[in-house]
């Protein structure tokens, strides 16, 4: 009986630490995750502002012109603001496509990760 009891011990001993070290390593790819989408948000943000500084420049040339000029330089802002929405926006689909890619080529840590957020905004409404 107490071999049992043992052995059914260690069974449960060496599954908690398999879970630990599964959450572990989704944790890991998670902070590497994480890091990723940091970067290429920055970028996004780099080539957001690199559009607007050139469209401010290029505003601030054509201000002395005369109202046709001035048209002119509005639409050019306007095709300008337009290249910076589809640049954002390839960048931000391309982060969703490498998150999904990596869910689906690492599932169960995505679950582990998922799971372990459920119950940490658990613990937090709980004590709200």
């Amino acid at each position: 009986m107490a071999d049992m009891k043992n052995n059914l011990k260690g069974g449960i001993d060496n599954a908690a630490d398999r879970a630990k070290s599964g959450v572990d390593t989704a944790a890991d790819r998670a902070k590497d995750a994480t890091d990723a989408s940091k970067g290429t948000l920055h970028n996004v943000a780099e080539r957001v502002s690199e559009f607007a500084g050139n469209a401010a420049d290029k505003a601030r040339d054509w201000a002395g012109d005369a109202y046709d000029a001035a048209k002119g330089a509005g639409q050019r802002v306007q095709r300008w603001a337009g290249d910076a929405y589809e640049a954002t926006a390839d960048t931000v689909g391309d982060f969703g496509r490498e998150l999904t890619s990596m869910i689906r080529r690492h599932p169960i840590p995505a679950i582990l990760i998922g799971f372990g957020v459920g119950m940490l905004f658990g613990r937090v409404a709980r004590m709200v």
